[in-house]
């Protein structure tokens, strides 16, 4: 087993669901901005699709784009 898994399974119960909901949460926020920049039109996005898709590989660039990236309607 390696060391990660060990020191994982060290932890209290609380810990690791504390863990498990960071990492749900995370997955969470990265896959709604993800399939906004997919079906939201380019004109509406404040920047280039492709740059914003890379910065939306973790949490922190999805909740950027969520509040920054996107342009509003009127």
């Amino acid at each position: 087993m390696s060391r990660a898994i060990e020191r994982f399974s060290q932890k209290s119960p609380t810990q690791r669901f504390a863990a498990f909901a960071v990492l749900v949460v995370s997955l969470g926020l990265v896959t709604v901005a993800e399939r906004d920049i997919q079906r939201r039109p380019a004109e509406r996005i404040r920047g280039n699709k492709l740059l914003w898709r890379l910065i939306c590989s973790n949490a922190l660039g999805a909740v950027g784009y969520l509040r920054w990236g996107r342009r509003r309607t009127k």
